[in-house]
């Protein structure tokens, strides 16, 4: 099977804010030719050669989803899992989210899949940073 290019697509209720908080606390550059509000339409994040994120706003995702309903904030399906390359970039990731203004889900701490702390973005979605290998020894 040929490798194919995936997008994952999220619901965001404001797009100034959701490019904001990706380019803070990832480090993410969104792609594209900046629209009236300054941010490209559509709002996308190149994670890879293969995957890019998409931020849709609420209204619109229902045009892709047949009409079903955007679940509530604080009800989720996925968690996204951002792979760090040690603990202490874990830590720098959930310090930059907490600066952001995110909820933190999850402080860091060591778990059997290893180093991970789990933040909610602006519109709830959960990401969990995670470094498999422990880096540092354990505290």
């Amino acid at each position: 099977m040929a490798r194919q290019n995936v997008v994952i697509s999220l619901p965001i209720s404001d797009r100034r804010t959701s490019c904001d908080f990706y380019e803070r606390v990832l480090d993410l550059t969104a792609v594209g030719e900046p629209a009236d509000d300054g941010v490209p339409e559509p709002l996308q994040f190149s994670l890879s050669e293969t995957v890019k994120l998409m931020l849709i706003p609420s209204g619109g995702f229902g045009w892709v989803t047949g009409g079903r309903p955007v679940a509530p904030v604080a009800q989720h399906e996925c968690l996204f899992t951002w792979s760090a390359t040690s603990r202490s970039e874990v830590d720098e990731l959930i310090e930059r989210a907490r600066a952001a203004g995110a909820e933190i889900v999850s402080e860091p701490a060591a778990q059997p899949w290893g180093y991970t702390g789990t933040f909610a973005d602006p519109d709830g979605h959960l990401w969990a940073a995670t470094a498999e290998e422990l880096s540092e020894p354990r505290g």
